[in-house]
């Protein structure tokens, strides 16, 4: 059997496939790298997006000793030990870490001296943003680089890439299973790939449904069609028509795509087009999302379709949607009030609501903004009619 994974691992950034925009020519990733001067980095995103074979290419452009590490086995004894050997060393290592928003604090204070003094390039990876785990020091010194599922086309060049290696054919089709089952994920489709070639030397659709029922994870791969019923779903839901939707909902689980994808859809369409009108919906579908996950196919169909119409027949609002795109905005086009002291941490002439009833007039803001519009829909009506009653 063929270990593509191994031998179509890309070297160079040009031969890369996806995560153009730290590829490309002038992608500063890239930039820094070739110019020798990258400092400590973190990349994360999706798994099978390239992070690992990055982190080698850097490694190989650097002309730096590569040292491949994963947080969850790593001991503070085996960083020292590479520590202490490039000590005096003119050469620098280039230290990766895997799953790094699992490292320790007492790690991640070890790692601290050598990320100072430079003795080392440390470059992290983790499937979720590492940010929130790390530690300000750490955070300080670093940069980080967000990357992203591989889309379609760059999948379909190393689809047929793996084929030619391997002197195998394959079934349009079957093909076009391939790319769309994996999720945006090139081990997952590499890995398929081969298991199928063990199979036979002509790729089928009926290989490889035998070998993978289902797509694994959020379909960002996937052609035109499968985000055209994506879409058509949410927009059938969005206009309260249940028998649209569900027909929707039925294409896409047919077409291999995963229920964890559609019920994270269903959360956000709940919060976003439902919202207040009916905050039950938002419960429901975060219900939904948790089920499915551990549940799956086949039972996981009748769970995605009490939600959907669920929200079909929910009034629908989108005012929170509204007021947070508008205050965002604000923000960022530079609107940074002072914030009124007796509703900061120091607490000065701060009014407690629950000793006047539940509400006192009082300044929140130190001038007046206006975001929130709430409807004369569904329960919101009925905060709307609530919050008016206070002034």
């Amino acid at each position: 059997m063929p270990d593509f994974t191994h031998l179509l691992r890309p070297k160079t950034f040009d031969t890369l496939v996806g995560q153009e925009h730290l590829s490309s020519q002038n992608a500063p990733l890239r930039v820094l790298c070739e110019k020798g001067v990258l400092g400590h980095s973190f990349f994360y995103g999706p798994a099978g997006c390239g992070k690992t074979t990055i982190a080698r290419i850097i490694a190989q452009i650097m002309d730096m000793p590569f040292y491949e590490l994963n947080a969850t086995s790593i001991k503070i004894e085996q960083l020292r030990k590479i520590f202490d050997q490039y000590k005096n060393a003119l050469q620098k290592p280039l230290l990766f870490i895997d799953e790094v928003h699992r490292l320790a604090k007492n790690q991640q204070e070890v790692l601290l001296p050598v990320m100072e003094n430079n003795s080392v390039l440390l470059i992290g990876a983790s499937t979720e943003n590492p940010f929130y785990s790390l530690t300000s020091a750490i955070r300080s010194r670093s940069m980080l680089f967000e990357m992203k599922y591989i889309h379609h086309d760059a999948l379909n060049s190393l689809a047929l890439r793996a084929l030619a290696h391997a002197e195998l054919t394959c079934d349009e089709e079957a093909k076009e299973y391939l790319i769309a089952s994996s999720g945006g994920d090139a081990r997952a489709m590499l890995k398929l790939l081969e298991f199928a070639s063990s199979i036979h030397t002509h790729i089928t659709l009926k290989i490889l449904k035998s070998l993978r029922p289902n797509a694994l994870s959020a379909g960002s791969s996937e052609a035109g069609v499968h985000y055209d019923l994506a879409s058509a779903m949410i927009k059938s839901i969005r206009g309260s028509d249940m028998d649209a939707a569900i027909y929707y909902l039925a294409r896409l689980i047919d077409g291999g795509e995963s229920a964890d994808f559609i019920a994270r859809r269903l959360v956000i369409l709940a919060s976003e087009d439902v919202g207040n009108a009916n905050p039950q919906a938002l419960t429901l579908c975060t219900s939904a999302m948790n089920s499915v996950s551990k549940i799956g196919y086949p039972e996981a169909r009748i769970i995605l379709a009490q939600a959907v119409i669920y929200l079909c027949a929910s009034p629908k609002s989108n005012s929170s949607y509204l007021a947070i795109n508008a205050a965002m905005q604000s923000v960022n086009e530079g609107v940074m009030l002072e914030i009124p002291k007796n509703i900061t941490n120091k607490h000065e002439n701060y009014l407690y609501p629950h000793d006047f009833g539940g509400y006192v007039k009082q300044n929140y803001l130190s001038k007046p903004l206006k975001f929130v519009k709430l409807k004369d829909i569904g329960y919101e009506k009925k905060m709307k009619e609530w919050h008016n009653s206070l002034t």
